[in-house]
């Protein structure tokens, strides 16, 4: 499985995973100047930007761990940014990681979402 369909299966999969947890999906791949949002779903009352990272293995760490300082600035500014433009009258957002881990079949062995990553990641 090469990266970019591991990327496709990884957001196929955050997405059935947050409409059974009851979110709504608002957008997906939401492309800003300053970067990418993979998700943007609604959870209650809360806008929810999420982060999506999967991987084939643990050799390089679990995926939650490859969001780095840069990219938590990027994941920052482009949530600012579609809260501007797009629901300027938001109250609650944050910003979540759905990890994923699938085997060498491609099935997936774990998932977990981290709510408010941004601030555990500092």
């Amino acid at each position: 499985m090469k990266s970019k369909e591991l990327g496709k299966l990884g957001e196929r999969l955050a997405k059935e995973y947050l409409r059974k947890k009851g979110c709504h999906i608002l957008d997906t791949n939401f492309c800003c100047p300053y970067g990418e949002i993979d998700i943007i779903a609604q959870d209650k009352d809360c806008l929810t930007f999420v982060e999506v990272k999967a991987r084939r293995s643990s050799s390089f760490g679990p995926p939650e761990e490859a969001i780095t300082s840069k990219k938590k600035e990027k994941l920052i500014s482009s949530s600012l940014f579609y809260l501007q433009h797009q629901h300027p009258h938001a109250k609650a957002w944050r910003i979540d990681v759905l990890a994923l881990e699938l085997d060498k079949d491609g099935k997936l062995s774990r998932i977990e979402l981290i709510p408010y990553a941004v601030n555990s990641f500092r």
